[in-house]
């Protein structure tokens, strides 16, 4: 059911300088104005607390006389390189909309978009140009973006900065990582806003390729607490055709200033109206479950673009991928070349090291397990010629995502797969090599067509070639949407790593069923993660879309995979179930060893239970850095899943199941810590027990310092 009422105002320019909107509940409360200057500026106040002071909006634009970008493009650039100043109001739309969407997967059956929205044409006088900002109030926050419309004077146009603020009220908590070009795998910093650039100053976590830009730079999703106990995340939504967004703090007057990753030539977007920006937004609230509920991300973005999405489903798998983290196998063939070169290269000639994890038999093996245990699908990294000369040299011709080594027979593979009704997920390791990705995207597409391969795993591990670009930068994001479009052509689910952090574009194009973009589970493999951490990520990386985080390690001391690593997995055995229905995710995978889990059979069947769709959630608790417990109901039954993920103290988890369908009693098997359970020191004592509940049934669980629990509800057949 969709309403939408729309209300032209005709005003003279003066009556339009200042307007107000209010949020649908009338909790939140947009002013804009046109300040001293014709300087574009917007507030945003919260049942009366203001969330955002008076902050300036508009862009930079290079001037004609800046020629690094060329002769064509210095006709079509205008000297005046304000968007920023000189604006008087034109006129001003007002419109509500309340409609209701149902998602192709994710966290709840349907999905209301409720706002109301402001629209404001601003004419610069000086130039003639017009710009338009659109800004739309839900009830849990603000989006605002951009809009160029079709004119004579601003045709094509390079953006050299964004400079919207938002301008902090207080020197509030807040949960960040570093602003950087290149990766978003940082452990989380908690701490003021006036401590960042002191914690920058330290220094970052190394990673394979990094640009950080800032001492005061963090990244979006940004999450803040005020001390009057306001919940703020700043965040953008529908990243297209743009670079995408961190801030950058003046920590002398608390301003956050929009800094988006240039090119490698410094441009931030290359633009052509019509057009317009990502969204800017600002989700609030004073309770943080409604943070984590909230769907302004999914709403900002357009829906579904493909007219068929029947070949879209959610899969459980398992890899080829632990043992090569741990250091037990390798992605390699051969210690035999200094250098590989595509299709010259002949491997039948050479001699193999015996460490090569992605052989016809150990992948049997794997599919074997998937099969036994009722998994979709098994990852196979590894598979295909070239590892042995892979990164490192911002080499172009580095993969054909065709050819598998002498010992991965990918049509056995595929027949045996077939056999035990397991599907095969493929693996593109790009190398950052964008344009050698779509020298073969179509081929490599193909394969997958060819061996049934429903799902891709790509990964752009390393410095951006062409050298000099960022990894979300304007054209580089590109490329990302580039390829989940090519894969929808052919039916392909997309799961991407180390790619742009997700900005609800799996509303648009649902085949993304899952991207890395953050800290993954990889970490605890090299020198671990703090216990905390996946207590903040849904406040942070999942506010843009469902993370590919590969839970569920039981075997904690990596030394006992791998005689030579020494690191650890800093949580319990039930916080690694929890987070299968606190970080939900239409792809997950079980990411140990099937030996672990044959250890363990009785956890392993949590793993093995739990749903991936779900047709309602309900946050239940949440704080920051310290806990969440999530409900959910799988999709088409009546089964649902509770998780709880704690922190950096030990929680008593205290929850009503009033969620539950009235006069039916379900059977709870719960998975939580042991006494004297410990991430540290005895992270896999846990306990399952059962009982029997009902909607009025409340229950109490304790959970220690990286912990958590995970609870099965199915309904007693009378």
């Amino acid at each position: 059911m969709k309403k939408i009422l729309t209300l032209l105002i005709a005003c003279t320019a003066g009556a339009l300088s200042a307007q107000t909107l209010q949020s649908p509940d009338k909790n939140l409360i947009l002013t804009f104005s046109v300040q001293e200057g014709g300087k574009p500026t917007y507030a945003l106040s919260y049942k009366g607390q203001e969330v955002i002071a008076p902050s300036h909006l508009g862009l930079e634009l290079y001037s004609s006389n800046e020629v690094q970008f060329g002769e064509e493009l210095k006709k079509n650039t205008d000297v005046n390189t304000s968007l920023y100043d000189g604006f008087t109001v034109e006129k001003v739309t007002t419109a509500t909309a309340d409609e209701t969407w149902a998602p192709v997967w994710g966290e709840s059956k349907t999905i209301r978009n409720h706002y109301n929205e402001l629209v404001v044409t601003l004419r610069q006088k000086s130039t003639d140009r017009a710009m338009n900002i659109r800004f739309r109030l839900f009830n849990d926050g603000l989006g605002f973006r951009y809009e160029f419309p079709e004119q004579k004077n601003l045709v094509y146009f390079v953006v050299k900065d964004e400079l919207t603020q938002f301008a902090m009220t207080g020197d509030h908590y807040a949960w960040w990582i570093p602003g950087d070009y290149d990766t978003q795998e940082y452990d989380y910093n908690h701490t003021r806003l006036s401590e960042i650039r002191a914690v920058n100053a330290q220094g970052r976590q190394a990673n394979l390729s990094q640009k950080g830009f800032s001492d005061t730079g963090v990244q979006t999703s940004l999450m803040l607490k005020t001390d009057k106990g306001l919940y703020i995340n700043l965040h953008e939504a529908a990243l297209v055709n743009y670079g995408a967004m961190h801030l950058n703090l003046d920590d002398k007057r608390l301003i956050f200033q929009s800094w988006i990753t240039p090119d490698a030539n410094g441009a931030k977007g290359y633009l052509q109206a019509p057009t317009q920006t990502p969204w800017r937004t600002v989700i609030v609230s004073d309770d943080a479950r409604d943070i984590l509920a909230s769907n302004i991300t999914l709403n900002l973005n357009e829906p579904c673009a493909l007219a068929d999405t029947s070949w879209i489903h959610p899969m459980k798998y398992v890899g080829v991928w632990w043992e090569m983290i741990t250091g037990m196998k390798e992605w390699s063939y051969t210690y035999d070349l200094p250098s590989v070169h595509i299709g010259i290269t002949d491997y039948t000639k050479l001699k193999p090291h015996g460490k090569h994890g992605a052989t016809t038999e150990n992948v049997k093996k794997y599919i074997d397990f998937a099969a036994k245990n009722g998994f979709d699908g098994v990852l196979v990294e590894g598979w295909n010629i070239g590892w042995e000369d892979w990164f490192g040299h911002a080499k172009d011709h580095v993969f054909d995502f065709q050819t598998p080594y002498p010992d991965f027979d990918i049509d056995e593979v595929h027949r045996y797969a077939k056999s035990k009704g397991v599907k095969m997920i493929m693996h593109h390791e790009t190398s950052s090599s964008i344009r050698n990705y779509e020298r073969y995207m179509d081929e490599a597409y193909r394969l997958m067509n060819k061996y049934e391969y429903p799902a891709v795993k790509s990964g752009y591990v390393g410095n951006i070639v062409p050298r000099g670009e960022n990894h979300y930068s304007q054209w580089i994001n590109n490329h990302y949407l580039y390829a989940i479009k090519k894969a929808a052509d052919y039916h392909i689910m997309i799961n991407a790593h180390e790619a742009v952090r997700p900005t609800g574009l799996c509303r648009t194009y649902p085949n993304l069923i899952g991207n890395e973009s953050a800290r993954g589970t990889e970490y605890q493999a090299f020198g671990g993660s703090k216990p905390n951490h996946t207590t903040v990520l849904p406040f942070t990386r999942l506010i843009g879309g469902p993370m590919d985080f590969t839970p569920g390690i039981f075997e904690m001391d990596i030394s006992k995979n791998n005689p030579n690593n020494h690191s650890h997995c800093n949580a319990t055995i039930a916080n690694q179930l929890s987070l299968y229905v606190t970080m939900s995710s239409p792809l997950q995978m079980a990411a140990d060893l099937p030996e672990n889990y044959e250890r363990f059979p009785d956890a392993f069947q949590f793993i093995k239970d739990v749903a991936l769709d779900w047709d309602e959630s309900h946050y239940l608790e949440a704080e920051p850095g310290a806990y969440v417990t999530v409900a959910r109901k799988a999709k088409g039954s009546d089964d649902w899943f509770i998780g709880n993920t704690t922190g950096i103290k030990g929680f008593t988890s205290k929850i009503a199941l009033s969620f539950l369908k009235p006069n039916t009693r379900y059977e709870a098997t719960i998975y939580a810590d042991a006494k004297g359970a410990d991430y540290k020191t005895n992270p896999q004592a846990y306990i399952i027990k059962k009982q029997k509940v009902t909607n009025k049934t409340k229950l109490s669980i304790p959970a220690v310092e990286g912990g958590g629990y995970a609870i099965r509800l199915v309904p007693v057949k009378k």
